[in-house]
């Protein structure tokens, strides 16, 4: 059940999410001026082209159980790992564009919006990017497949990337639908930053450490252990989980401000 429920999931997320993200920011981006034409157009053609050539490929990264051979796996985990480069590359870019046009007064109107889009390509490379990765090659798979290592991609890819995607687009909407709306500066800067601190300590000082564990114990008992209940209700996983407390409550408070 393990295989078949990552392979849906990253069939429906590697073979539109990736896409849809990038056309959309590209778009915003091209519209703002941030990027020129022609790096949008590259960005969107190349994740459009990664989708339609290695998007069901890159779900192979999932086959191991399966008894598919290493070869396939690893074509499955190198188009994955690749889905994630136009969007990073499109975000570097406006953030470089941004900082030079930082001081024209429309540029203020929009800070805002622009951040969360920011902070979308941020989360690409590190959530879908850095932790996705780490969790595809198929030797990591034999150790770590279904561990915590996997809900720490997970809630960084998600909220990180379509989180803060959709909060982007409900500010931009709203700039446009109420053009001389004053965003308060402290609420946007609280809810900003704690949404991202919060998520950042929901992953490591919890969900990280929780997998790390996990995954040392695989390597050493095997994987059924790992995955036991007497291994995850040991005193110190227990701690861990509620530790992540901390970083849920940073998390709430951004997201009610």
């Amino acid at each position: 059940m393990e295989y078949w429920r990552w392979w849906i999931v990253h069939l429906w997320v590697e073979g539109f999410f990736e896409v849809f993200a990038t056309a959309a920011l590209a778009f915003i981006f091209c519209s703002m001026g941030l990027v020129s034409r022609t790096v949008a157009t590259s960005a969107s053609l190349a994740s459009a082209s990664l989708f339609m050539l290695g998007g069901v490929p890159g779900t192979f990264h999932h086959l191991y159980f399966s008894g598919t051979t290493t070869p396939v796996m690893a074509v499955g985990a190198t188009f994955s790992a690749l889905e994630v480069v136009p969007l990073v590359v499109l975000g570097y870019e406006a953030w470089e564009n941004w900082r030079l046009k930082s001081r024209a007064p429309w540029m203020e109107n929009i800070r805002w919006p622009l951040t969360f889009f920011v902070a979308v390509a941020f989360w690409n490379m590190l959530g879908a990017g850095v932790l996705g990765f780490m969790i595809n090659p198929p030797i990591a798979l034999y150790y770590i497949q279904g561990l915590n290592t996997t809900p720490t991609h997970a809630h960084a890819a998600l909220f990180g990337v379509y989180g803060f995607l959709a909060l982007g687009f409900a500010l931009m909407i709203l700039r446009y639908i109420r053009p001389r709306i004053v965003f308060d500066e402290r609420l946007m800067k609280v809810g900003f930053w704690w949404l991202n601190i919060g998520l950042v300590l929901m992953l490591f000082t919890s969900l990280l450490p929780v997998g790390i564990i996990q995954f040392v114990a695989s390597a050493s008992e095997g994987l059924w252990y790992a995955r036991s209940e007497a291994f995850m209700q040991s005193d110190i996983l227990q701690t861990l989980r509620w530790v992540r407390t901390v970083g849920d409550v940073v998390f709430i408070v951004g997201a009610w401000r």
